[in-house]
């Protein structure tokens, strides 16, 4: 397994899983939360808001997240 670098809690019902179960079920969780984390899936749920537009452009939703904070007037909206 390599370096996650993340703290994961994963709660089995089952104390009899082997080592080598419980590294599959991590792995597992690691793949499905890589594609879940991911700037596609970030770009995908939300628009970046300005003073005169709102755009989905994964290109710019990037470069406004890159910063410690966004400039003003500039908004993240959540699409749902």
């Amino acid at each position: 397994m390599t370096n996650r670098n993340r703290d994961l809690l994963l709660l089995m019902k089952t104390h009899s899983a082997s080592a080598e179960a419980f590294e599959k079920h991590v792995e597992a969780l690691h793949n499905v939360l890589l594609r879940v984390e991911g700037p596609d899936a970030f770009c995908n749920a939300h628009e970046l808001a300005t003073r005169t537009c709102i755009t989905q452009k994964k290109r710019k939703i990037v470069r406004a997240i890159s910063r410690a904070e966004l400039k003003p007037f500039h908004f993240l909206l959540a699409k749902n």
